[in-house]
């Protein structure tokens, strides 16, 4: 098996990750997008793929690893108001047709993705979008220092 990437909490199926992956990959060469795994939220949810375009938009991906994983999961409402853009990603292997008509839907392997259907744009509130991207840029601060310095750094 792979090594994981260091950057993994470990809540996710082999089969998400490697969506994961090839989703981030995506959207960084297709749309030069800088991507965040795993990113909380202010509402107490937690986006699998949250992404940042050249002009600051904000996309979210929820990724669905199978048809129970879609099935039991329903939070996924609750990302809209935080991005601007929201997609769904899937393995190859599982059917399109689960996914509501009316988001944006990726499909994604290890390798790459493609967008088989675009999300409806909503524009974030100004407000929200500074919130947010002030909030990513320390998110991606702080795990660059951990990455650096695993042991420690965190003072009173």
């Amino acid at each position: 098996m792979a090594e994981l990437p260091q950057i993994v909490d470990l809540r996710q199926s082999p089969t998400a990750l490697r969506v994961q992956r090839g989703v981030m990959r995506f959207l960084r060469n297709a749309h030069d997008f800088c991507c965040y795994a795993e990113v909380p939220l202010a509402n107490g949810r937690r986006a699998d793929v949250l992404a940042v375009g050249p002009k600051g938009e904000v996309w979210i991906v929820e990724i669905k690893s199978s048809l129970v994983d879609f099935q039991v999961d329903r939070k996924w409402p609750n990302y809209k108001e935080f991005c601007d853009r929201f997609f769904f990603a899937k393995p190859p292997e599982l059917d399109p047709d689960i996914f509501p008509a009316d988001e944006g839907l990726m499909v994604g392997d290890g390798h790459d993705a493609a967008i088989l259907r675009m999300g409806e744009e909503t524009p974030l509130p100004p407000a929200r979008r500074k919130a947010m991207l002030l909030k990513l840029a320390r998110l991606g601060a702080d795990r660059v220092h951990t990455l650096m310095d695993p042991d420690g750094g965190n003072f009173p």
